[in-house]
């Protein structure tokens, strides 16, 4: 059975207070828009409570594209129906022939929001039964092969199989813009934390092979490429930093200190704050050296 929409769960907007949440819900909402557009794709984007929903015929592109966006935790391709027990049946049993192969077990996963004259566990009853009736499968709840969601939101139910992860954090644009001085590959492990947490980023890269490697990682997470070659030898160095920060609206300075070489970095990290008036971010400072390669693997920077 074809799935018809993508169902975006989203984590922390969720404890926001409702004049944040919705609007840190539309960047998200723009964000997904912006990376389907771009990636020349079709599909309609809606929203209820604490859910999301792209309409599309380009499923499995949309799932890939949609793990790398920042703020989304979790997404599922599912199959929309009325909220009805025998339609909910009906879908679910065409889902479970496809998905389910003979021998194999599997567990119902419902819940429900809104007012309807049933249960979560009726909805569970019903279409457990009507499963190991027709497909003669067993049911096994704690270590099924197969596991059917199936989430009634008011006059709609939504039923899929899989849950896959998404990168998760805030959606970028809603926590400010920094800068992100760019001399190593890892300092672009860094820009992307400031990323995950909302931020959008201006790039600052030392040489032309950083900006080389940066196009990259800027295509991965859909960034505009692109950056600013400052000298961090130049005698104005800290002076292009605060005038750039003051042209940019940029409230910080993200770095890629870490303490490998605490000796050189505790000397570099004062001579910033006798120079500079930029807050200095540096979220790699408490990594370890197979932590940061780990991390820049994940995240796709060239180490």
């Amino acid at each position: 059975m074809q799935c018809t929409l993508i169902l975006i769960r989203y984590g922390e907007l969720s404890l926001k207070s409702a004049y944040v949440r919705r609007s840190f819900e539309s960047t998200l909402i723009q964000n997904i828009k912006r990376t389907i557009i771009e990636a020349q794709l079709q599909g309609t984007v809606t929203r209820d409570r604490g859910r999301i929903y792209l309409q599309t015929q380009d499923i499995q592109r949309c799932c890939l594209l949609l793990q790398r966006v920042f703020g989304i935790v979790s997404l599922s391709p599912a199959v929309e129906t009325i909220a009805h027990p025998d339609d909910i049946a009906t879908v679910a049993l065409k889902l479970m022939q496809e998905s389910l192969t003979k021998g194999e077990r599997f567990a119902i996963r419902a819940t429900r929001a809104g007012t309807h004259t049933f249960t979560s566990q009726d909805i569970a009853v019903r279409v457990g039964d009507e499963i190991v009736h027709t497909l003669h499968a067993p049911v096994d709840l704690t270590h099924p092969d197969v596991e059917l969601f199936i989430e009634v939101r008011d006059k709609k139910a939504f039923l899929f199989t899989q849950k896959i992860k998404g990168v998760g954090g805030l959606p970028r644009g809603t926590q400010g813009k920094v800068l992100a001085l760019i001399d190593t590959p890892a300092s672009m492990l860094a820009a992307w934390f400031l990323m995950h947490r909302g931020c959008n980023v201006l790039f600052l890269t030392t040489s032309r092979f950083l900006e080389n490697e940066l196009m990259g990682f800027q295509k991965k997470w859909f960034v505009a490429p692109g950056s600013i070659t400052v000298d961090p030898h130049a005698s104005d160095f800290y002076t292009t930093l605060e005038h750039l920060a003051t042209d940019y609206h940029c409230d910080a300075l993200v770095t890629g200190h870490t303490l490998t070489d605490a000796k050189a970095t505790i000397a570099q990290l004062s001579d910033w704050k006798q120079h500079s008036t930029i807050p200095l971010l540096t979220p790699l400072i408490a990594m370890g050296e197979q932590e940061i390669r780990a991390r820049c693997r994940e995240v796709g920077v060239p180490l």
